[in-house]
């Protein structure tokens, strides 16, 4: 396989996952935005459970940047991203736009760790026929 450009397709996706959730996730609940608060109550969440979340949220997103715990880091953050989609579905929200958002955060997050990591690929292997 090509690694080299899988490695850096690899990064920019992990890159664009990571520069998304620090800015519209992380950054808005650790500055205490008054949009934060209010999407929590929104969906149903006390709002003095936002810095909280967003502390987690920025603690996984750093393990799935290092090397060494991008794994670790990618599997916790699948299951933030489940709960953030069930609680989607608890809110009626729509269908494309908000509950299968957090499928389509998952999947630049695991496609990107796949391609920039040969131990994930050879832990999930595309099979061809």
């Amino acid at each position: 396989m090509r690694t080299r450009w899988m490695s850096w397709v690899g990064w920019g996706l992990s890159g664009l996952f990571a520069v998304f959730m620090l800015g519209a996730s992380v950054a808005p609940k650790l500055m205490g935005m008054d949009v934060a608060a209010e999407t929590m109550v929104q969906l149903g969440w006390d709002p003095r459970h936002t810095l909280l979340i967003g502390v987690l949220e920025l603690v996984l997103v750093v393990l799935y940047l290092i090397p060494r715990t991008n794994l670790l880091g990618a599997v916790l953050m699948t299951g933030l991203l489940g709960g953030a989609m069930a609680t989607q579905i608890r809110a009626e929200s729509p269908l494309f736009s908000h509950i299968l958002f957090s499928l389509y955060l998952g999947l630049f997050m695991w496609g990107g760790l796949w391609l920039r990591d040969p131990q994930v690929r050879a832990m999930l292997p595309v099979r061809r026929g």
